[in-house]
C-alpha cells in the first residue's frame, strides 16, 4: 500500500473519530473492513470506508443545530384614515359688507359657463331672526385654469342681516365659505336699483327710469336731464354700473349701443343671480 493511500485512511479514521458519538460502531466496522483487504482491492476498501464516513455525517449522533423559531409575518398596518377637506375659515363681518369669494371647481370632464356652475353652488342661511337670507351673491365672473380642467371663479358676497351662512359646492359638497353676519350700527336704508351710465369721458351719470321708458336709449340722465341717446352715439361702448344691495357696492358691465337696445360685449359678469326681480327689470331696461 503506498504512502498516499495510508494517508487517506488515517485521515478518514481521524474524521470518524472527531464525528463520533458511537465510536463502539466505528471500531467494528474499522475491524471488518481490516478483515476484508485482503480481499478487496484497496479501491473498494476506500469506497467503503468514504461512504461509511459520508453516512456518519449525514445521519451521525443526532442534529444538535437548535431548532429554528416559526417566522410569524406582522399584521399589515392598518389604512390611514381618509383626510376630509376642512371647513373654510370663519369669515366674521358686519350687515351691509362685501366679501369677495375666489375659488377653482372640479367639475369633471366638462368645464361649465360663469351662469351655469353658479348654479352649482348651495346658498345656505341661518338668520338669526329665524327669517329671509343673510346674505346674496352680487355677480360673479372668471374663466377656465390654464390647463382647463377646473373653472376659476369670484363671486362678491353681500351679508344682509344677522346670523350665519355658508357657500357649498354641490358637486363635493366642499364649504367655499363660511360668515358670522353681526349687526350693524347704523339702520340700513331700503335696497333700490341704481343704473350709472359712463359719457365716455370719464363722467359718470344717473340714469332716471322714472318715466317708465321702453329702453335706456329713451330714458334721461342726470345731471343735465339729457336723453341718453344724445349723450351714447349709436355703435359706441360703454361701461354702465348697477347697484342692487345692502353694501351698495357696483357691479359694472360693458355693453354696445345697436339701435334703440344694447347688448353685452362680455356675458360675465353674471348680474345678482340670488335676485332674478332686479335682473328681468335690468334685462328690460337693456333690452337684453
Amino acid at each position: 500500500m503506498s504512502v498516499n493511500a495510508r494517508g487517506f485512511i488515517a485521515l478518514s479514521r481521524t474524521c470518524l473519530i472527531f464525528l463520533g458519538c458511537c465510536s463502539y460502531r466505528i471500531q467494528n466496522r474499522q475491524a471488518m473492513i481490516n478483515r476484508n483487504r485482503k480481499k478487496c482491492p484497496l479501491n473498494r476498501v476506500l469506497l467503503l470506508e468514504t461512504l461509511f464516513v459520508t453516512l456518519l455525517v449525514v445521519s451521525g449522533c443526532g442534529n444538535n443545530e437548535p431548532p429554528k423559531q416559526a417566522r410569524t409575518t406582522p399584521a399589515p398596518a392598518a389604512p390611514a384614515p381618509e383626510q376630509t377637506t376642512p371647513s373654510s375659515e370663519l369669515v366674521t363681518m358686519d350687515v351691509a359688507k362685501a366679501v369677495m369669494v375666489t375659488v377653482e371647481l372640479d367639475f369633471g370632464s366638462r368645464v361649465p359657463t360663469i351662469a351655469e356652475a353658479i348654479t352649482q353652488i348651495e346658498r345656505r342661511y341661518q338668520p338669526d331672526d329665524g327669517q329671509g337670507r343673510t346674505f346674496a351673491i352680487l355677480d360673479a365672473y372668471g374663466e377656465q385654469t390654464p390647463d382647463g380642467k377646473k373653472l376659476h371663479m369670484s363671486m362678491h358676497v353681500s351679508s344682509e342681516k344677522p346670523g350665519g351662512g355658508q357657500l357649498i359646492f354641490k358637486r363635493t359638497g366642499e364649504v367655499l365659505w363660511r360668515g358670522k353676519i353681526n349687526p350693524a350700527s347704523q339702520p340700513l336704508p331700503p335696497k333700490n336699483l341704481t343704473v350709472l351710465l359712463d359719457n365716455g369721458r370719464g363722467t359718470t351719470m344717473t340714469v332716471d327710469g322714472s318715466g317708465n321708458p321702453n329702453s335706456i336709449i329713451d330714458a334721461r340722465v342726470k345731471p343735465g336731464d339729457l336723453p341718453v341717446r344724445d349723450v351714447w352715439p349709436d355703435g359706441e361702448q360703454r361701461e354702465l354700473t348697477f347697484i342692487y344691495s345692502a353694501c351698495g357696492c357696483p357691479v359694472h358691465v360693458l355693453a354696445k349701443r345697436v339701435g334703440d337696445r344694447t347688448v353685452r360685449v362680455k356675458d360675465t359678469p353674471v348680474l345678482f343671480p340670488d335676485d332674478p326681480a332686479a335682473v328681468q327689470v335690468i334685462s328690460k331696461l337693456m333690452r337684453w
